[in-house]
């Protein structure tokens, strides 16, 4: 995979501002369509919340509480619900969480598009 620096264009904080937003909307809805290039990003960024929060420890708890956003899923941060309801139902499962399907590339500027979701 290229640098993200090189695939984006954008300042760091940009960047880190788009992704943050990606995996929180992920975990609210379950799936989420993008560019391919953002969704192996947002692969990488999903899958090791996952894991942290599948051995909810104090460090890991504050870790996950500094990436994902502020939203909420059925009435409860995305933080909770990802270590109460994503994590469990993960726990015997050692990696891959999320699935990226490819799509025919977008009309306006012929960019490869994919879908994103959880497993």
């Amino acid at each position: 995979m290229a640098n993200p620096k090189q695939i984006y264009s954008r300042d760091t904080k940009w960047r880190k501002g788009v992704m943050r937003s990606l995996v929180s909307e992920l975990y609210v809805n379950g799936r989420i369509t993008t560019t391919l290039t953002r969704a192996k990003e947002v692969r990488r960024h999903a899958e090791r919340m996952i894991q942290k929060a599948k051995n909810p420890t104090l460090q890991n708890v504050r870790m996950i509480a500094s990436f994902v956003r502020p939203i909420k899923k059925d009435n409860q941060p995305v933080l909770s619900y990802l270590v109460k309801e994503i994590a469990p139902k993960y726990k015997d499962r050692n990696g891959g969480y999320t699935r990226i399907i490819k799509l025919p590339k977008r009309l306006g500027d012929n960019t490869r598009m994919a879908i994103i979701e959880l497993v």
